[in-house]
């Protein structure tokens, strides 16, 4: 679908494929042919030295704030954070340049990353309270509650066969011992796992376009129009509710959402200081 909304401010004349977004979009498609040349020739995991790791796990690094933008779990992954870019991203670009456009776009990254690590950060600690508390009152009934908390960060049908296993020795001391180490191993479960995409800067884009062009019509599955305002709206609250539902399991949704707070935010604030970008 293509989009040109009218009477937006073009500092450089308007272009189907902008310098900044036609960059992101070669960057991003070399960085993930980079990852699986790396890993099917050299058996080097890229993702796991690229991809942004949670503060207290040994493999994070400060350059992963950055670098992690660039990484892509899969063909689908990439293709439609960079559809979505080209898209929206080049409107953006036209209104407000390719500076402004590419300060906006890692600014927005970075939220959302630092939004995915404060969420991080409390489940983190409220895991490791729950395990204090399992290792003093530890019992069968309450490892199996304390695994099925945390299902979806380990091996839960092994876990399982384990509970059942000790169902059938419920006074044996060495499933009690073992179900102490495995419940000390929960924490480091969230250290393994980093996050990659740039969807925390596409969500950014997304909040500026509805900001800037809320009521220009997007076509949903490309046959149900939707004003811009309202499927970003709509996008977002369904974000909201998987991140705290967990419904979808290995997807980064505050990342998502901390992307889109911040490109709301500084749309906002340079909208403020620049009455030639539109707003309806």
């Amino acid at each position: 679908m293509y989009l040109r909304p009218v009477n937006q401010y073009s500092p450089g004349g308007f272009s189907l494929l902008p310098p900044a977004v036609k960059n992101l979009l070669i960057l991003n498609g070399l960085a993930y042919l980079a990852t699986a040349v790396f890993y099917n020739t050299f058996h080097i995991d890229l993702i796991r030295r690229l991809g942004l790791f949670f503060v207290a796990s040994p493999e994070f690094h400060a350059y992963q704030f950055f670098t992690h933008m660039f990484m892509h779990g899969n063909f689908m992954h990439i293709f439609s954070n960079m559809f979505a870019l080209w898209m929206f991203g080049s409107v953006l670009e036209n209104t407000w340049g390719s500076l402004r456009f590419l300060i906006f776009y890692f600014t927005c990254g970075l939220g959302g990353a630092l939004a995915h690590l404060g969420v991080t950060a409390y489940e983190y600690s409220r895991m490791l309270q729950a395990v204090s508390e399992y290792q003093q009152h530890a019992s069968l009934e309450s490892f199996a509650t304390l695994m099925a908390r945390y299902e979806n960060r380990i091996n839960y049908p092994a876990v399982l066969r384990f509970i059942e296993e000790w169902k059938r020795m419920p006074h044996a001391e060495s499933f009690l011992d073992q179900s102490r180490e495995l419940a000390a191993q929960l924490p480091a479960s969230i250290n393994r796992i980093p996050v990659v995409g740039a969807s925390g800067a596409v969500f950014g884009v997304l909040a500026a376009f509805a900001l800037l062009y809320p009521n220009v019509y997007l076509y949903f599955y490309f046959l149900v129009p939707i004003k811009a305002k309202y499927f970003v709206l709509f996008y977002t609250l369904f974000e909201l509710y998987a991140g705290f539902s967990g419904q979808q399991t290995g997807v980064a949704h505050f990342a998502h959402l901390g992307g889109a707070v911040v490109g709301f935010l500084l749309t906002r604030w340079w909208k403020r200081w620049d009455s030639r970008y539109p707003f309806d």
